[in-house]
């Protein structure tokens, strides 16, 4: 069995993450979503409420599962089995930090490869910040974030 890890923030999940997700559900038997405890980002939703909301926007998915890890993600693919940790790319400024990632993980642990996934250019200008950015300041972003996730960050923001 061919298992991936798919690590993030996810706060929140959008419609780029699911995207990559659904690209790598057709290359990997499974795949873990493992979002991070630890960010140096300023996290909206706690590191619970992102597994509840990826757990509802994923259960019709039989070959995802969703946990949260602390510490080096590389050592915990390696923990959970994984042969392949998974990364989106939006832009060539992902790449840079990306590719410097992997090849951190590859010294660490030559075992583990990494795998990009480029997110459908309908995407590529969507992230988490900017996702908070416009709801925070009363806009939609309805197409861009599941529906459920909309609803979440709205009662973040307004009760």
């Amino acid at each position: 069995m061919r298992i991936a890890i798919y690590p993030g923030s996810f706060d929140p999940v959008t419609c780029g993450h699911l995207d990559i997700l659904g690209r790598a559900l057709g290359l990997f038997d499974k795949v873990i979503i493992a979002v991070a405890k630890e960010s140096t980002k300023q996290s909206v939703f706690s590191v619970q409420e992102r597994v509840v909301m990826l757990c509802e926007v994923t259960r019709d998915m039989p070959k995802v599962t969703v946990d949260a890890f602390e510490g080096l993600t590389i050592n915990y693919a390696k923990r959970v089995g994984a042969e392949v940790v998974i990364r989106g790319l939006r832009a060539m400024s992902d790449f840079e930090f990306e590719f410097q990632m992997a090849l951190m993980n590859k010294k660490l642990e030559p075992s583990i490869e990494t795998v990009f996934l480029m997110t459908q250019s309908d995407f590529s200008f969507i992230s988490s910040s900017a996702i908070k950015s416009v709801v925070s300041m009363g806009g939609t972003v309805a197409g861009l974030v599941p529906v459920q996730v909309e609803e979440e960050l709205k009662r973040k923001y307004f009760g």
